[in-house]
């Protein structure tokens, strides 16, 4: 596993989570994939069209114990915990990123209600 790739693609994760980046349907176009699909913590199926359109929450969210794992050449998968400032409320996430056409894209996201506690020093 590359460290530079780990590097590049946590950046990737922290600005999906930025707030000016998720108030700019331009900028999420840029990061989520054309066939883009979440699984929101309602359990519902949220697309790239969605997002674009009707935007994302506009929540303050801090990202610890973030991880990496390289599932081929052009494909990774992160895991992180999310607090999530404004909602008062923890979230185990994934993130699956496939590298196309000369960049990585987000075509995968989860995020699952937890009781955990904040363990990690690392946030964004």
């Amino acid at each position: 596993m590359s460290k530079n790739l780990r590097e590049q693609i946590k950046k990737l994760e922290e600005s999906h989570l930025n707030l000016d980046v998720r108030k700019s349907s331009e900028e999420l176009d840029k990061i989520l994939a054309d066939d883009f699909f979440e699984i929101g913590s309602s359990g519902r199926m949220i697309y790239k069209e969605e997002c674009i359109t009707s935007g994302v929450d506009l929540d303050e969210l801090e990202l610890y114990d973030f991880e990496f794992h390289q599932l081929g050449p052009d494909v990774v998968l992160t895991t992180y915990f999310i607090h999530n400032k404004t909602k008062n409320r923890n979230t185990l996430r994934s993130s699956i990123w496939k590298h196309r056409e000369g960049k990585w894209r987000l075509y995968f996201h989860q995020g699952t209600v937890t009781n955990r506690p904040i363990t990690g020093p690392e946030k964004i």
